[in-house]
Formats: C-alpha cells, sequence, structure tokens
C-alpha cells in the first residue's frame, strides 16, 4: 500500500475520531441559551374559585376562569390544591401562565371524545390537521410551566384506547392528505375518525417549563413539544401504559433540556421527530435540534428514539448519563425509510447503562423496507462508553442503502455481555471500533498443545 495514502487514511481515522468525542462544550453553550419562562406574581386558587375535588365535580370552569384572569393580569400561577378535579374537557394555555399542581393533587380529564372538541390545529404522527384538542393544549404561547408534585391523569385506558383499532381510516387519510398537499384548512378529523389525542401539547410555543409532575394513563403521546424551543423538562415521572403513550416527542423543536425523568411509558421513552415524508421535507429549515437528554431513568418499549417521521431533519442531539429500571425493546433506536428523506446527523451518546434489550444500539435507513424515492442521509454518530447486559437479538445493527450508505459511525468502549447476534452492519462506511466488547472479553491467545 502506498505510504501516503496509509497516512492519509489513518489520520482521516484520528480526526474523525476527535470529532466524535462528547462535545461538552457545546451541550454547555445549548443549556445556556435554553430560557426559563417569567411567571408574573399573581396567584389564584382554583379551589377558592369553587373547584371542587371530589372526582365526580366538573371543575373546568373554575380552571377556565382561572386561566382568564391570568390573561387579563397579564399572566401568573393557577394552584391547584390537595384534591382529585376532574375536567370535561382540555385545559388550554395563554401566555405567561405556571399551572401548578402540588403534592396531593390531581387532574383527572373526562374520556368523552366530544368534551375535546371544537377541533384544534394539531398533529398527528407528523401531519398537521385539525382533530381533537389535546388535554393540555398551548398555541403561539410564551412562558408557559406546569409544575408541582402532583398528578395528570389522562383517563387514556377506556374509551381512548378503543380508538386505536378503529384508526386506521384516518390514519392513512392524513397521510393521503400530506402526500398530496392537501390544504390544510381542509384537513379536518374530530369525530368518526377515532385519532386520539395527545395528552399536553406546546405549539409554537417558547420558554417552557415542565417540572416534578407525574403524568399517567394517556390517550396517545404524553409531551409533545411541536414547532416550540427554548424548553426544560425535568424531575417528572411516568406511568402510562396505554398504546402509542411516548413519554415526550420533540418535533420540529430546538433547544431541548430533558433531564431527571423518570420513565415507565407503554412506547418510546424520547421520540425525536421532524415532520413526515411531503410536508416534513417542504419544512426543511426547521429541523429538530439542540436536544440534551440526561441522567434518566428508562422504561417501555425505546429508550430514545430518531423517527422515524424525520422528514425535516434531526440533528445535534446528545445523550448522556442513562440507565434503565426495566426491560427495553432497544436502547438506542434510529430510524427512517425510503420515504422520508431528510437527515439524521451529529448524534452523540454516552455513559448509558443498559439491562436487557433485545437489540443495544440499532441505526436503520430501511424502516419496516417501505418507500421509495426518499432515501435519509445518516451520518456522524458517536457511541461512547456503553454497557449491556443482555441483548436478546442483537448487539448492533446498522443498516444502510448500497446508494446512500450510513457513514462516520463512532462505537467507543461498548461492552455488551451477551447477545445472540454480535455486529450486522450493510452498507455503512468509516464505522471505527475501538474497545468494543460483544460476549465474553477474549485474553491472550493459548500456546498450541
Amino acid at each position: 500500500m502506498n505510504f501516503r495514502f496509509l497516512f492519509f487514511l489513518l489520520f482521516t481515522a484520528f480526526a474523525f475520531a476527535q470529532e466524535n468525542k462528547f462535545p461538552s462544550a457545546k451541550v454547555d453553550s445549548i443549556v445556556n441559551v435554553i430560557q426559563l419562562p417569567k411567571i408574573p406574581s399573581y396567584q389564584v386558587n382554583v379551589a377558592k374559585l369553587g373547584a371542587k375535588g371530589d372526582s365526580v365535580s366538573n371543575s373546568k370552569p373554575f380552571f377556565d376562569k382561572a386561566m382568564a384572569l391570568c390573561k387579563k393580569k397579564n399572566g401568573g400561577t393557577i394552584v391547584v390544591p390537595k384534591g382529585i378535579y376532574l375536567l370535561n374537557g382540555p385545559i388550554h394555555f395563554v401566555s405567561n401562565v405556571n399551572l401548578k399542581i402540588e403534592k396531593g393533587a390531581k387532574i383527572k380529564f373526562s374520556d368523552k371524545p366530544e368534551d375535546y372538541l371544537p377541533m384544534v390545529l394539531t398533529s398527528w404522527e407528523g401531519t398537521m390537521l385539525y382533530n381533537y384538542s389535546p388535554l393540555i393544549y398551548a398555541y403561539n404561547c410564551k412562558n408557559i410551566a406546569i409544575t408541582g408534585e402532583g398528578i395528570i391523569d389522562g383517563e387514556g385506558g377506556k374509551t381512548w384506547k378503543t380508538f386505536k383499532a378503529k384508526e386506521g381510516k384516518g390514519k392513512e387519510l392524513s397521510r393521503e392528505m400530506n402526500h398530496s398537499n392537501v390544504p390544510l384548512k381542509d384537513r379536518k378529523f374530530g369525530a368518526d375518525y377515532f385519532l386520539r389525542p395527545q395528552m399536553i401539547q406546546f405549539f409554537n410555543c417558547s420558554n417552557i417549563l415542565v417540572e416534578n409532575v407525574r403524568i399517567e394513563n394517556s390517550p396517545f403521546w404524553c409531551v409533545h413539544l411541536l414547532k416550540s424551543e427554548s424548553i426544560t423538562i425535568r424531575g417528572i415521572s411516568y406511568k402510562s401504559l396505554n398504546y402509542n403513550n411516548d413519554g415526550i416527542d420533540p418535533e420540529y423543536a430546538k433547544n431541548v433540556l430533558i433531564e431527571n425523568v423518570t420513565f415507565n411509558n407503554g412506547d418510546d421513552n424520547v421520540a425525536i421527530k421532524a415532520g413526515r415524508d411531503h410536508e416534513g421535507r417542504a419544512n426543511s429549515a426547521t429541523p429538530s435540534e439542540n436536544i440534551i437528554i440526561r441522567n434518566c431513568n428508562f422504561k417501555g418499549l425505546h429508550g430514545v428514539v430518531i423517527g422515524s417521521e424525520m422528514s425535516a431533519g434531526v440533528q445535534n442531539v446528545f445523550v448522556e448519563n442513562c440507565k434503565t429500571v426495566g426491560y427495553l425493546k432497544r436502547g438506542i433506536y434510529l430510524k427512517t425509510n425510503a420515504d422520508r428523506g431528510g437527515f439524521i446527523k451529529n448524534i452523540f451518546v454516552r455513559n448509558i447503562q443498559l439491562d436487557e434489550v433485545e437489540d443495544c444500539l440499532y441505526i436503520t435507513a430501511n424502516y419496516h423496507g417501505e418507500g421509495k424515492g426518499y432515501q435519509s442521509e445518516i451520518s456522524n454518530v458517536s457511541f461512547s462508553d456503553i454497557s449491556c447486559n443482555k441483548a436478546s437479538a442483537s448487539g448492533i445493527v446498522l443498516q444502510g442503502f448500497p446508494d446512500k450508505k450510513i457513514k462516520n459511525i463512532s462505537l467507543n468502549n461498548i461492552e455488551i455481555k451477551l447477545a445472540k447476534n454480535a455486529i450486522s452492519s450493510t452498507n455503512a462506511e468509516n464505522v471505527i471500533l475501538n474497545e468494543v466488547f460483544i460476549g465474553e472479553k477474549a485474553t491472550v491467545p493459548s500456546a498450541a498443545k
């Protein structure tokens, strides 16, 4: 081999490895630009307005009155004291408001779909449309918070749960409208289409805080961060095990800090998205970016997922110091297909402790083998300091396309103690492995006898 060419290869590999060290300075710079909400000093207590925490009286009129009073005062804190408050309908935020759910308090939403009409502008699995209102909905708001040590119960395990088997017609119609660029005003769903609402959605909002509350029993996705930025989610916990109960879904979201969260979800813990197919590609100027996930406990289907709806692109994601407290199907999962387009790049994952999974680290550009014409770019992904006790299927999976390979993948200090299949790599280039152990570590070779 030509010496100069060999030197070039070694230099390139060294430069790539150096670039893919976990960029702590970049993380710090993102945290520094995230702003916490500024809430005026005015306070209103829903019980003093007449709300009864008896679990049967409808408290929605009093929550609506509290929000209206805050709007009149240009913001404030709505205090929810101890008790169980039934709401026959959604909470719609205004700017500069903190919904403080005190310890011993529970907001319990009705599960009557008609309570969440009229429809609002929202998104459903990556397509913008009009649908049932999310249970807690903030649209075009700034400086908003949900805090306290109380519980938000979405009552999603009864009526809403039956919608899953009936959603096919609405789901397919939404995707047809996406692909054919149907005007937004004509995308009306709601009754008869069975598309479940999100539990909490922040849409076109900024300076958001969700802190310490417990989220239970969502109808659909739990916390949806849609076209929003400057977001802090910390110290919250979950017990939400219904269909599609993703914990946190940033979508077209920017500058997001997720930390000290205890997940227990019926689906992905964190699923980073950026629109679906035609609509997502048309919004390529607003990728999901600058997302930090740290010091979290994972439990559910998958730990951290990027995709599959990511057509506007996902970049600059930093995951560190997380562990599992139970079974996960997959630890870290990057997924897209040939319908999506867009990109996944600059993903850094370090110091992750996994117990038993099906697959430990999984990157695929061919999710479900679907699509054609819009292959995604996947590049610059770094995994380091990751341990896993058992992978019942595969330790590491990398899947690109022959004409669009996934590239620049760094795997450093990975230990998977037991795996049915160690590594499956197809159509991947510039993959660097250093200190990677799958199965029992090899020692010095035995001598011939």
